[in-house]
């Protein structure tokens, strides 16, 4: 019988506390998580493989937190001053921003692998006064401290054994500050920016209603087990990954590098139960569990294609999974046996990827929102997915599309309690991202169906005007290539055709899979050039004719991505 979505809304047990742990709509982060330490203190909740399993339980995570928030405190720090926090995805990452939150302070995430000119930049346009920081890192920062060109007093390791490390550090007793759901929490600034870049203030009601809201589509337990895989620094990992366990009493496993073989090896120690990643990282899951079926031979591959499709189908129509005993063999191999729910964001997923992890017996959906939303706004419900969109409108989100006209198409708008307070020091700039009624613009074009359910077709600043006058979404085109275990990376962009009319037809850039080639043995240029323009005509056929591709590069060196592995556009020769 098919699943249907509970009408018990997963957040009304905070009724118990409101009046005694807080006050008003909702908790701030610090009060979510004494709810959560009060109602499962021996659960574990931070946990690293080093390579043996490390882990604090709900107790002895509030206690560094509290001794963390004590120093701090004693440095200074209270409601309104700022702290940034750069390093790899670790629990002492984790103990130092909401450390910093039950001071009273505010928390700036940096991402750690941007280059050091522009990490300066975010801590000087920040103002940040401690700076929490990894290993490789914290030499320089720490000679720098407390000088007249930095605003930073002190730095903070979050490696045992340099410097002053955090899990050494504590203070005397003392007040916290009053802090409301209205108060900034975190100012997230948007990856690799340079020149004058924007820092989105969340509130902690910005964080903790979407925290709560994104699972009335999706039910989390506190027996499930997370993966940080992706930067922490990022709103979607922060939101979907940190801000989740925490709320509901689950496990947080950290993951260290994204290596497809390390990765399998913490999912299958971790008994993760909750696998969040990005298109690239499900695609190359996928890629590899295809290639071991096809290596069993031709007949056993049409066989095991042929019970995906009916397997599929049945889990559509009626939700009962068989893929998962079917192809349980399958899953056990590729490490994804005790997986829950896989849940894709980031970036725009092909339907097909979508399609196949389903049919295999995952329960494998999507999501969608923008760091300026918290940033859930959109997810697909398992009980009811469709594969090609980004998913359902989480409750408390108002979305509506503005201007639409070709296919329905137009600019996605959002309102609701996520939405941020505002670009840091920035008000035309806040000022601009909305609408005159108090819309976000989110920047995306799509449409709405019936059941409120988005479909993306790309970037507004990316959309492609051909000779004919047709719109073109790169994004869509890109998904067609997602399957393609040749190509390691593809940017579709238009170029000019004529000046005059400003009228462009379309291009792909595309870097080979030199892995895959090597393997196979067909990888001089010529074999590679050859099997590249044979999969961009196969895609071809499948495309309008105003979508088709007219020319294609070939790339010797690798697209520039962003930490949650999009390409950064506007590259290429």
């Amino acid at each position: 019988m098919k699943k249907t979505i509970s009408n018990v809304n997963p957040w009304t047990f905070l009724d118990e506390y409101r009046g005694k742990v807080f006050s008003g709509e909702w908790p701030t982060l610090p009060e979510m998580f004494k709810i959560t330490a009060s109602r499962y203190p021996e659960r574990p909740c931070f946990t690293v493989f080093e390579p043996e399993r490390v882990s604090l339980n709900y107790t002895e995570a509030m206690a560094k937190i509290a001794s963390v928030s004590r120093w701090l405190h004693s440095r200074g720090i209270g409601k309104d001053d700022k702290v940034a926090v750069t390093g790899k995805n670790i629990p002492e990452w984790t103990i130092a921003y909401l450390a910093v939150l039950f001071a009273g302070g505010t928390v700036v995430p940096i991402d750690y692998q941007l280059k050091q000119e522009e990490l300066d930049l975010l801590l000087k346009t920040s103002r940040a006064k401690i700076l929490f920081v990894d290993e490789e890192k914290h030499e320089a920062y720490n000679k720098k401290a407390g000088g007249s060109d930095v605003s930073y007093a002190e730095v903070v390791s979050l490696k045992k054994g340099i410097g002053n490390y955090i899990y050494d550090l504590d203070g005397n007793d003392f007040t916290p500050p009053a802090i409301t759901e209205e108060d900034t929490a975190a100012i997230l600034f948007t990856s690799g920016t340079t020149g004058n870049p924007k820092g989105v203030m969340l509130s902690h009601r910005n964080f903790v209603s979407d925290c709560y809201l994104c699972q009335g589509l999706c039910t989390m337990y506190p027996t499930d087990v997370f993966y940080a895989l992706l930067p922490l620094h990022h709103a979607y990992t922060m939101l979907a990954v940190f801000f989740v366990t925490i709320s509901v009493g689950a496990e947080l496993v950290f993951g260290k590098k994204m290596i497809v073989k390390a990765i399998l090896s913490e999912l299958k120690e971790g008994k993760v139960t909750m696998f969040l990643g990005v298109p690239m990282l499900f695609n190359k899951l996928l890629s590899g569990i295809l290639r071991g079926i096809r290596e069993k031979g031709i007949v056993v591959y049409a066989i095991i294609n042929f019970l995906m499709i009916i397997s599929g189908i049945i889990k559509k129509i009626t939700g009962i999974n068989l893929g998962k005993n079917i192809f349980g063999a399958v899953l056990k191999k590729a490490s994804l046996n005790n997986i829950r729910i896989c849940i894709s964001g980031g970036g725009p997923l092909a339907p097909s990827v979508f399609r196949k992890y389903n049919q295999l017996g995952l329960d494998f959906v999507q999501g969608y929102g923008l760091t300026e939303a918290s940033p859930v706004t959109n997810f697909n419900p398992i009980e009811h997915y469709k594969e090609t969109s980004v998913g359902k409108v989480i409750p408390g989100v108002d979305m509506k599309i503005l201007n639409s006209g070709e296919r329905g198409i137009g600019e996605v708008v959002v309102k609701g309690s996520m939405v941020m307070q505002g670009y840091f020091e920035m008000p035309e700039e806040t000022a601009a991202s909305f609408t005159e009624d108090g819309y976000l613009k989110t920047g995306d074009l799509g449409y709405l169906d019936s059941e409120n359910y988005l479909y993306l077709t790309g970037r507004a600043k990316n959309l492609i005007v051909t000779e004919g006058g047709k719109n073109v979404y790169p994004e869509e085109i890109e998904n067609e290539f997602q399957l393609f275990e040749e190509i390691e990376q593809i940017l579709i962009r238009g170029f000019v055709l004529d000046k005059k009319l400003k009228t462009e037809s379309i291009e792909a850039l595309i870097y080979p899979n030199r892995e895959f080639f090597n393997r196979s043995g067909e990888n001089s240029k010529e074999q590679i050039t050859a099997r590249m323009e044979a999969i961009v005509s196969e895609v071809n056929k499948r495309l309008l004719s105003y979508q088709k591709i007219e020319r294609t590069t070939l790339l010797d060196e690798p697209l520039e991505m962003t930490t949650t592995k999009k390409i950064k556009r506007n590259q290429g020769t």
